[in-house]
């Protein structure tokens, strides 16, 4: 053969290739499927598995309202009533690396009347501090030094959990042995067996923060009545989904 004959051979067969239609390259194209097998019943759980845990990590948000007729002057009370604030932490044992600016404001005040321009009668500063601590059992005793220092703006507190991961590691093996049980029993109901686990998603968690609202108690009728902060018992949650295969 010739290699103009050759040459010919090879042009034909890549005409004879792209007039082919798309469809053939679309059935000839593989593809990535979840991997199911044909044999067998697939049954899908969802199942939340469930610890407890008692806070152990306190956060307060703290702040200190002032108002004046000139802005340095807000500012300024603002600044000595916040420093009385934070003396008041640092004697309550709380690390200088627990205490966070949170925010820092300062606004005009205005006077409205009618069909008159607003006129401005002072400014009102504001500096907010966020304090974490890990003695739960302080929070009160700490709210009531806020209190007495000045802070009339306080938010919390709010608790959570210090070794979350741990505590969501045992709320995970509990949502799996949850759904393993539940698939047992459907299994069983529809006279089969669980053959094994096709697949595991977390479709969910709480670790825990923000939850366990404390409960506040005074002690009335008394002249040094202090606030009670009891933290009790939180919720650490995960949820799986969990695919089965039934035999």
């Amino acid at each position: 053969m010739t290699m103009r004959a050759t040459k010919k051979i090879k042009i034909g067969s890549l005409l004879a290739l792209i007039a082919c239609p798309a469809s053939l390259f679309a059935q000839t194209t593989p593809t990535v499927e979840p991997l199911i097998p044909a044999a067998g019943a697939i049954l899908d759980v969802t199942a939340e598995g469930r610890t407890t845990r008692v806070p152990d990590i306190a956060t307060i948000r703290a702040g200190v309202v002032a108002q004046g007729t000139t802005a340095a002057a807000a500012l300024g009370d603002n600044a000595a009533r916040m420093e009385k604030v934070l003396a008041a932490l640092r004697r309550a044992g709380i690390a200088p690396r627990d205490i966070a600016t949170a925010n820092v404001a300062l606004a005009p005040q205005y006077r409205y009347g009618e069909n008159v321009p607003p006129v401005i009668t002072g400014y009102q500063a504001t500096n907010g501090v966020t304090i974490r601590f890990r003695d739960v059992g302080k929070a009160g005793s700490i709210l009531d030094a806020l209190v007495a220092q000045g802070a009339n703006q306080i938010d919390g507190p709010s608790l959570s959990i210090d070794k979350a991961d741990a505590a969501l590691d045992e709320a995970r093996t509990d949502a799996v042995k949850r759904a393993r049980a539940r698939a047992d029993l459907y299994a069983a109901a529809a006279g089969l067996k669980v053959g094994r686990i096709v697949s595991i998603a977390e479709a969910g968690q709480n670790d825990g923060g923000g939850g366990g609202q404390p409960v506040f108690r005074a002690r009335a009728m008394m002249a040094d009545a202090k606030t009670v902060v009891v933290p009790g018992e939180t919720d650490v949650t995960a949820t799986l989904s969990v695919r089965f295969l039934l035999q």
